[in-house]
């Protein structure tokens, strides 16, 4: 059993559930950092948003929490953990592991002028980088695509629909807002993946008053619990894998306390 130092520190039965997805440790050379220390710090960071280099003295150094995190995005654990997670989570929930409907958004967000590319979002008044969200419909992330704010709606959802329609899926029913409309673009979902209904689901705009839009609210809430962690409520990183990766942890945690 290990005390917790931060709230953000995993518990025990979340550490149990973690651990097997983990690299396991090299039979030669030196002694290995403790894995638990390392994720305690990536999800302090997610959470505070600090810099690496101001993580506290109880974390092992920023070079090896950085060093873990970078490898880990590049060679996709990450992702990885995430998915086999949300397969986990789903079946806690009686689902199966495979959805089938699923529910497609876009979040722009601020850079702070690190980003290698970035744009205009002219709706939004914006400069910064579009979070392109696939979630299933119990609001857990199928797919990811970080991209410069001035790219179109369908444009951005192609990029993101490319990725995830291209490997095997049983996704059978899409649903998107008034900004994926159009024969266009169901005819370029139904090119991807023939027999993938695209439904529009638009906004009540005659009712002034705050309305919970049916399917749209899920990815909406995804949106928000993103933006309680400090990581991702403004756009700090230089490369868009890191913003996905970042995502993916934010996920992990909300996945972990769900199942411990």
């Amino acid at each position: 059993m290990q005390n917790a130092l931060y709230d953000t520190d995993l518990t025990d039965e979340q550490w149990r559930i973690l651990e097997p997805l983990l690299p396991k440790p090299c039979r030669t050379g030196r002694p290995r950092t403790c894995l638990r220390r390392v994720v305690n710090a990536v999800l302090y960071a997610l959470r505070t948003g600090c810099q690496w280099a101001n993580l506290p003295k109880d974390f092992p150094p920023k070079s090896t929490v950085h060093g873990h995190f970078r490898a880990w995005t590049r060679d996709s654990l990450i992702r990885s953990i995430h998915d086999r997670l949300r397969a986990f989570a789903r079946a806690d929930d009686g689902r199966l592991c495979r959805p089938t409907a699923a529910v497609l958004d876009s979040q722009t967000v601020r850079s702070a002028g690190l980003a290698e590319q970035a744009g205009y979002d002219g709706a939004k008044k914006t400069k910064g980088r579009k979070r392109f969200l696939l979630v299933d419909t119990l609001d857990h992330v199928l797919g990811i695509a970080v991209l410069p704010a001035d790219i179109p709606e369908r444009c951005g959802a192609k990029t993101l629909l490319d990725e995830v329609l291209t490997s095997p899926t049983w996704l059978q029913r899409l649903y998107v807002d008034g900004g994926f409309s159009g024969p266009d673009f169901a005819r370029y979902v139904a090119q991807l993946k023939p027999g993938l209904a695209v439904e529009v689901v638009k906004r009540i705009d005659a009712d002034p008053c705050f309305k919970v839009v049916p399917r749209r609210w899920v990815v909406e809430r995804t949106f928000g619990w993103l933006m309680q962690s400090r990581r991702l409520v403004r756009d700090y990183e230089r490369l868009a894998e890191s913003v996905a990766a970042w995502i993916h942890v934010a996920m992990i945690r909300i996945m972990l306390r769900r199942m411990a």
